[in-house]
C-alpha cells in the first residue's frame, strides 16, 4: 500500500510541494474564487465537451427508480440533476461538497430549476464521509478526485458507504493517448487556459492550477489499481476523448 500525503508530509498543490495539512485550505480558495464561474471554467477546460461527458457517465451509472445516492464534489449540481430523473421520485440524492461556496451554486441552480424533492445538500470531506456503512446505491464524483489530498482515503470511504452491489463511479480528467496530441493539450492547458481565465474570470492562478493538477493525477492504470486498493471490485475505466478524461467504475462485492 502507497503511503498517504499525511504519512509523507507533503502533497503536491498543482505542481507546488505543499504541506499535506495546508492543501486542502489552498483547494479551497481556488474553488471558492470560481464558484460562480464554475460553468465557465470547464467550458474553458474541456471545449465545452465537459456537457456530453456528464451526460454519458450519468447515462451509464447503474441506478434505479428508488435508489440512494450521494454525489461527491457535487456542488455544482450538474450530475445530480441529470440522476433526478433516473432515481424517480422515491429516490433521494445527497449532494456532498467541502466547499461552501459551490455547494450554495448548486442548491441555487437546482432550485431555479424546480428541482428540490429528494435532494440533500451536507458540506463534507470526501476523506471522512459523515455517513454510516452501506448507506448508497450509488455513488459518483464528476471532476473532484483529483483534488483530494488523500485520494486512497476518499476512495475507501466511497468502498465503505457503499451498499453491497452498488457502484462507484469517477469521472476524473486524466493522461492523454495520443502522443501527437500531447503538445496541442498542454498548449491549451499551460498557455490558452490561465489567459483565458484571467480573461473571463480575472483568476488566472486558479486555472494555471486546475490545470496543473490535471497533470498529478493518477492516470487510468494507477487509478483503476487504487480503487481496486480501497475494497472495489470489477474495477474498469473508459477513456473519452482520446484519455482526455476517463469514467472509472468499481462495485461493492
Amino acid at each position: 500500500m502507497s503511503e498517504s500525503p499525511y504519512e509523507r508530509g507533503t502533497t503536491h498543490f498543482g505542481f507546488r510541494d505543499v504541506p499535506a495539512t495546508e492543501k486542502q485550505k489552498l483547494v479551497g480558495q481556488v474553488f471558492t474564487s470560481v464558484a460562480r464561474k464554475y460553468d465557465l471554467m470547464n467550458d474553458l477546460m474541456s471545449l465545452g465537451i465537459h456537457r456530453a461527458w456528464k451526460r454519458y457517465f450519468t447515462a451509464t451509472c447503474q441506478v434505479k427508480p428508488g435508489d440512494r445516492v450521494l454525489d461527491l464534489a457535487g456542488g455544482t449540481g450538474d450530475i445530480a440533476a441529470l440522476l433526478k430523473p433516473r432515481v424517480g421520485a422515491n429516490g433521494h440524492i445527497v449532494l456532498g461538497d467541502i466547499n461552501a461556496g459551490m455547494l450554495s451554486v448548486g442548491r441555487d441552480r437546482l432550485t431555479d430549476r424546480g428541482l428540490v424533492s429528494g435532494l440533500e445538500y451536507v458540506q463534507c470531506n470526501a476523506e471522512k464521509l459523515p455517513f454510516p456503512d452501506d448507506s448508497f446505491d450509488l455513488v459518483t464524483m464528476a471532476f473532484g478526485l483529483r483534488n483530494v489530498t488523500d485520494k486512497d482515503a476518499a476512495l475507501r470511504e466511497i468502498a465503505r458507504v457503499l451498499r453491497v452491489g452498488g457502484q462507484a463511479r469517477v469521472l476524473e480528467f486524466s493522461e492523454v493517448r495520443a502522443e501527437w496530441f500531447k503538445p496541442i493539450y498542454d498548449f491549451h492547458s499551460f498557455k490558452v487556459l490561465p489567459k483565458l481565465g484571467s480573461l473571463f474570470a480575472g483568476d488566472p492562478a486558479s486555472y494555471q492550477y486546475l490545470a496543473e493538477s490535471i497533470r498529478k493525477h493518477p492516470p487510468q492504470e494507477e487509478l483503476k489499481a487504487m480503487m481496486e486498493e480501497a475494497g472495489l471490485s470489477r474495477c474498469s475505466y473508459v477513456n473519452m476523448s482520446g484519455g482526455i478524461v476517463a469514467v472509472h467504475t468499481g462495485y461493492k462485492i
